[in-house]
């Protein structure tokens, strides 16, 4: 059978790709318990009787969990059902010890919702939101022996319960259509959008190397106005794979198809090497028996409150990006580098406390991200504030350091030497601007250099760079240099 490219996929064939976003929500307690939510703790200690399905135990919904599914579908500009209710969702794994999953079935807390998603290069695309719900997550298994932690191959299994029921919103898009090549790129940018909201309204800490966000991504390829055969590629963490994954499946697919096969409704997992490979036959809605949960009675939101979160909900990411685009007067390409660096709520906060737009971008996007990469760290890990990078070039401004001698002040600051102004009183890093000062140096450069001097005074002055040099190096870089060019200049009569 001939492969395909994605490129020739896409040329034959038309994708359509459908998208389960799981964001897990930053409440201090579970969604249906007061056990704690906590990441890294010791195996089954963070469970109380409901989250460790113990039989008998109650549950009793967080309201906190209730709050953040209404703002998440405002967002997402979704309806906001007048009456919601929990559902049971059946099957069994080992991490999973009731043997069902306390979800959403019929009746979600929101859907019919649209988001604009801004490409790289400008486009908006639109992907509609079929629905977004509340549910549990459940627990952890830990293959061991098998290979890349599956669990082919492996000689036992782990079960950690810690992360069962931590709170979960999923939402599902409707296929997105027409996308063609851009299908992966698409994909990858509607879930980076869904990561954005989410941060920007506070409801989860979003970071997806620790799973906070997930995604299943669906794909199927057709050549006319139907779907094709779909199959859904689970828990990517990370917007490249999500890419690689739709691309993968569409070629992968387009293949079979032209080589006189069928594609297999399945669930596959996303191999490094950006393959993916099967995993089990697809369960359909109807395997699960869905029914309502007699432990959870109905929700009937108060519609006053409901238009008071509406009323307050923040200004969201694409908004945010294009007011402040235009405020700062940043190219297109200047603003997607700090978009994509994850660096905008870093600059905004710069600015904020008193840096220009571009003297913010300097140092976030220049030194602190050359840092960043050096210690294999986000930005937002970086031992420094956005308040202490205004007051780092507050200094430059003033004049009390150079370009220089400010990134001196940088490193000591993450360092955790204090605020840049306690690093230059601890390193004697102040500018030299005291003409008593200079003119001793200057004098001690022109005597070791007359050559120089005489070819300044013969009115050559671009020599005049080789005796400022000279005082700098003097100087430890500390001199006002402009200020040692006059001095020069006037010494020598020039």
């Amino acid at each position: 059978m001939k492969q395909l490219t994605f490129e020739e996929a896409t040329e034959l064939y038309d994708p359509a790709v459908g998208i389960e976003v799981h964001v897990e929500l930053s409440t201090d307690s579970k969604v249906f318990d007061g056990a704690p939510v906590v990441f890294g703790a010791e195996p089954n200690t963070a469970l109380q009787p409901v989250s460790a399905g113990l039989p008998g135990a109650l549950p009793v919904l967080n309201e906190k969990v209730l709050e953040s599914a209404i703002r998440l579908g405002l967002a997402l500009n979704c309806d906001i059902a007048e009456r919601t209710m929990f559902a049971r969702k059946h099957y069994f794994y080992p991490d999973l010890p009731k043997a069902f999953q306390t979800s959403q079935g019929e009746n979600p807390i929101a859907e019919n919702g649209l988001v604009e998603v801004e490409l790289e290069d400008g486009t908006i695309f639109e992907v509609g939101i079929e629905r977004a719900h509340m549910e549990e997550d459940a627990g952890k298994n830990t293959h061991i022996g098998g290979a890349a932690g599956r669990i082919h191959g492996a000689d036992h299994s782990l079960v950690d319960f810690n992360r069962s029921s931590v709170p979960l919103i999923e939402i599902v898009s409707r296929p997105i259509l027409g996308a063609k090549e851009r299908a992966g790129e698409v994909a990858a940018t509607y879930v980076q959008t869904l990561r954005d909201i989410a941060k920007a309204l506070g409801i989860s800490d979003a970071q997806m190397e620790r799973g906070n966000v997930r995604a299943d991504i669906n794909v199927s390829v057709s050549k006319d106005d139907t779907l094709g055969t779909r199959t859904e590629t689970k828990n990517l963490n990370s917007f490249r794979s999500i890419a690689r994954a739709v691309e993968y499946e569409v070629a992968r697919q387009a293949s079979l198809l032209e080589a006189g096969e069928k594609v297999v409704q399945e669930t596959r997992h996303f191999n490094e090497d950006g393959t993916t490979s099967s995993g089990r036959p697809k369960t359909g809605a109807e395997d699960y028996r869905f029914f309502p949960d007699p432990d959870l009675p109905p929700i009937e939101p108060d519609p006053a409150w409901v238009a008071e979160l509406a009323a307050n909900l923040v200004e969201l990411p694409t908004a945010k990006r294009r007011r402040l685009r235009e405020t700062w007067g940043f190219s297109d390409l200047e603003m997607r580098d700090v978009v994509n660096a994850g660096a905008l709520d870093l600059l905004e906060a710069t600015v904020l406390a008193g840096a220009a737009p571009e003297s913010a971008r300097k140092w976030w996007m220049g030194e602190l991200s050359r840092h960043a990469k050096r210690e294999e760290i986000s930005l937002e890990e970086a031992a420094i504030t956005p308040t202490q990078v205004a007051e780092l070039q507050a200094l430059v401004d003033e004049g009390a350091l150079t370009d220089r001698l400010a990134r001196q002040v940088l490193e000591g600051v993450l360092a955790g030497e204090g605020n840049p102004r306690e690093v230059v009183k601890a390193r004697g890093l102040e500018i030299v601007s005291d003409d008593g000062a200079l003119n001793t140096v200057v004098e001690k450069v022109i005597a070791e250099n007359p050559d120089v001097a005489e070819k300044i005074r013969g009115g050559k002055l671009a020599a005049i760079g080789a005796l400022v040099g000279g005082v700098m190096r003097e100087t430890r870089g500390q001199a006002d240099a402009k200020r040692v060019k006059e001095i020069i200049m006037e010494t020598l009569g020039a």
